[in-house]
């Protein structure tokens, strides 16, 4: 019998982070098999899992739905047979539909002793807001379909925030497990036991002081609110329209001071660094309101504001009908200052483009290797191995390639 874990998120929510602390428990005694799919040409994080010791297969151009569901499973035969693993972890794509991926296990299941053992999806808890508004097919399906949520980037919110962004997930997926905890204060062996044992939660069970499943934090998810006690049970329908004195804005999740509302109010409009949104007394704030009353442009095939997922549920896009992926390989040698400041730029949607997502793995002039990560907002960088040549790569909507080339000077 193989367990399979699947660990899926949306772009940059740090699914490999979250594998690597799994895999320093005493799960790293089993014969561990990752098949990872990777969005666009150039793979990058399998360089990243290989120096964690696992066997790494890689699935490149394209998500595992649609068209690929059949090299997918083609590519879970041909490991069970070569390797015999006690655990395959699959780590989708970042704009992969999690039913579709565990649509195509269940079908792996009818021609091998497969037993998916957890299905849990990683959620950036500062940007939840934003992908449900604008990303929403994609996006709600990873946190519909999963048995558990992994909140990362927490450590780095208000308690305050964190509970926002708990209750509107567990809105979408009532009773879900949802981990609220920052991972360094976890255990890898009881983040995976809740990852396995990711089932709904029963309100009356017994609880102990280990308990991370987020239980203490439902004390009202049914909605039983004390006399006076205000309700946030549907923050993200209206509560961003009208604003009353004082009131913080959380339009889109974003944590931005150069928006002006009314009387001092906050707004968090769209989660970028550098917008200057300008609103004036008494205006409301719909700077990236995708509720369909409130469309006033066209939406054809190639629209990614979202609102086909909140009313048209019957209407699907594929992958590459909404995202772009800009794959590079380069030998030029870069600095990780340089880098960081190439990186910096991506927040100018006008000349790049709506960038979600961007990692590499690239070489200084000192000849040391490094890896960088970047979401909106926050770049990292790593040592890393020594790689066959220099890779990078892009993902996001309605990307301007060749502005890109242009500032990385591939």
């Amino acid at each position: 019998m193989v367990k399979v874990n699947i660990i899926s998120g949306f772009l940059g929510a740090g699914k490999t982070t979250l594998i690597k602390k799994l895999l320093t428990g005493k799960v790293r005694e089993e014969k561990i098999i990752l098949l990872e799919n990777e969005y666009g040409e150039v793979g990058i994080d399998g360089g990243f899992m290989k120096d964690s010791g696992v066997t790494v297969t890689e699935m490149n151009s394209g998500c595992i739905c649609c068209t690929l569901v059949g090299d997918f499973q083609k590519a879970v035969d041909e490991l069970i047979e070569k390797y015999s693993p006690d655990r395959l972890i699959i780590e989708p794509s970042g704009v992969g539909k999690l039913s579709d991926i565990v649509a195509a296990v269940n079908r792996c299941a009818e021609r091998h002793e497969i037993d998916l053992h957890g299905c849990a999806t990683v959620v950036d808890a500062g940007k939840c807001r934003m992908y449900m508004k604008n990303f929403g097919e994609f996006f709600l399906d990873q946190v519909k379909t999963a048995d558990t949520i992994i909140f990362s980037r927490t450590q780095n919110l208000s308690a305050e925030r964190v509970e926002k962004s708990r209750a509107l997930i567990e809105e979408q997926h009532p009773g879900c497990r949802i981990i609220t905890t920052p991972w360094d204060d976890l255990e890898a062996d009881f983040m995976l036991e809740i990852i396995e044992s990711g089932k709904p939660i029963d309100m009356h069970m017994e609880h102990d002081e280990h308990c991370a499943c987020g239980c203490h934090d439902h004390e009202h998810e049914h909605h039983h609110h004390e006399h006076g006690e205000e309700c946030h049970c549907h923050d993200h329908e209206h509560e961003h329209h009208h604003h009353e004195h004082g009131e913080e804005c959380h339009c889109h999740d974003h944590d931005h001071e150069h928006h002006h509302h009314e009387h001092g109010e906050e707004c968090h409009c769209h989660d970028h660094d550098h917008e200057h949104h300008h609103h004036e007394h008494g205006e409301e704030c719909h700077c990236h309101d995708h509720e369909h009353e409130h469309h006033h442009h066209e939406h054809d095939e190639h629209c990614t504001c979202g609102c086909h997922d909140h009313d048209h549920e019957h209407h699907h896009h594929h992958a590459d009908e909404v995202f772009v992926s800009v794959g590079v390989e380069t030998a030029r040698r870069y600095e990780m200052d340089e880098v960081k400041a190439m990186l910096d730029q991506l927040s100018d949607e006008e000349k790049y483009g709506q960038v979600l997502r961007a990692k590499g793995i690239l070489q200084n002039a000192a000849g040391e290797w490094f890896q960088f990560d970047y979401v909106p907002g926050e770049s990292q960088f790593r040592k890393g191995s020594a790689d066959y040549t220099g890779r990078l790569c892009v993902i996001g909507a309605h990307i301007e390639e060749a502005a890109l080339r242009t500032l990385f000077r591939v």
